[in-house]
């Protein structure tokens, strides 16, 4: 009994000292890209915001770069930084954080792809996946010409950054220096390594490599636990599902894995379409708290943009989450979509292909001719 004691003290003591070096991996890999970014060429930075000043480009590189790295949460970090630098406007950046949202529910779409050799439960998968997929394709649909010619949710952004008082970029960078919390570390890097791009993947690398960790390490030690326990107490009620989708999500800091362990529930009829939509709507806006941490310690700019991700998961949840009737129709859309894939199994692949690599890639690479 007690050695049982002692093995669950050391287990708990690892995951937490697991999750503390990950965060501090996780802040510092930001600190280090968005003080090389200030260092960056102008020619740089210049092809950067050429690549990304119409809007629509922008959309489909945060839906590409997004599918490509299966995390939002990285995506929108890597954002975050880019602003924070200076290189990037906000209202440039708004579009990407939109793709970024579309590009992150590909995971749970390839998963439902694994049901293709039963018929009634591939429906039913493909379904389960795609809802969220379509979810975030009508809301940016409806939020994008907002933002475009009105600058909705930027202009709110800006508001609130203001209201909770927030210090201007300069002051930010007089506090904490141009590398913020880990100055001396990485101003040494940047010396030591005379390659600007070279220190902007290792960079990455960090990021992503300590999201996943996050990531990995709550997921095992909470959806086991929770699994069980989905239909029986989660989904008793809209509101119930939409707080285990967005506190389960805001843990994990993952929305690709939230939403992708529901799929088997969905597929085999155990949970109504209907009653995973509102986890499926959570889930989105839990993922929008990497991005917030991300922001903190950083520039009003930064926060800004770590805000429109929230505003805009917010505005989706307001708008089909709680406007009667239309709640609907992403659940029918996925129904529709679900049948015709089962009959036709191809445009489940075509689907996939189209919207997450083709068009995004097409269209970058007229962009640039």
């Amino acid at each position: 009994m007690e050695g049982k004691k002692e093995k669950e003290s050391i287990s708990i003591i690892k995951f937490i000292l697991s999750l503390l070096a990950a965060l501090v991996v996780f802040l510092w890999s930001l600190d280090l890209m968005t003080g090389t970014f200030q260092l960056l060429s102008s020619n740089t930075i210049s092809n950067l915001l050429e690549a990304i000043a119409n809007p629509f480009i922008s959309l489909f590189i945060g839906i590409f770069i997004t599918a490509v790295i299966q995390s939002s949460s990285t995506s929108t970090s890597l954002v975050v930084a880019i602003v924070a630098s200076g290189s990037l406007s906000l209202q440039n950046a708004v579009p990407m954080i939109m793709g970024a949202n579309i590009g992150t529910t590909l995971t749970s779409t390839i998963v439902s792809l694994s049901y293709i050799t039963n018929n009634k439960e591939f429906r039913k998968a493909i379904a389960t996946g795609v809802m969220h997929d379509f979810f975030n394709i009508l809301t940016v649909i409806i939020l994008f010409p907002l933002e475009y010619y009105y600058h909705i949710v930027s202009d709110l952004s800006i508001s609130i950054t203001h209201m909770i008082g927030m210090e201007s970029a300069q002051a930010s960078s007089i506090k904490h220096g141009r590398f913020g919390l880990f100055g001396t570390l990485n101003q040494y890097l940047i010396e030591v390594i005379p390659s600007k791009t070279l220190v902007i993947i290792i960079s990455m690398v960090a990021l992503f490599s300590s999201i996943k960790i996050i990531s990995r390490t709550i997921s095992k030690r909470l959806i086991g636990t929770i699994r069980e326990k989905f239909e029986e107490v989660f989904f008793k009620n809209n509101f119930k599902a939409f707080g285990l989708g967005a506190i389960l999500t805001g843990v994990i800091q993952s929305s690709s894995i939230t939403t992708t362990v529901i799929v088997p529930l969905g597929a085999t009829g155990k949970i109504k379409l209907e009653k995973i939509f509102p986890y499926i709507v959570g889930a989105n806006i839990g993922t929008t708290i990497t991005a917030l941490i991300a922001a903190l310690n950083k520039s009003e700019a930064a926060m800004n943009i770590a805000l429109v991700h929230f505003l805009f998961n917010l505005l989706g949840t307001i708008i089909f989450l709680l406007i009667p009737g239309v709640k609907r129709i992403p659940v029918l859309y996925a129904e529709k979509f679900g049948k015709m894939t089962m009959r036709y199994k191809v445009i489940g692949f075509f689907y996939i292909l189209v919207i997450f690599f083709i068009l995004p890639l097409s269209l970058i690479f007229l962009n640039r001719l």
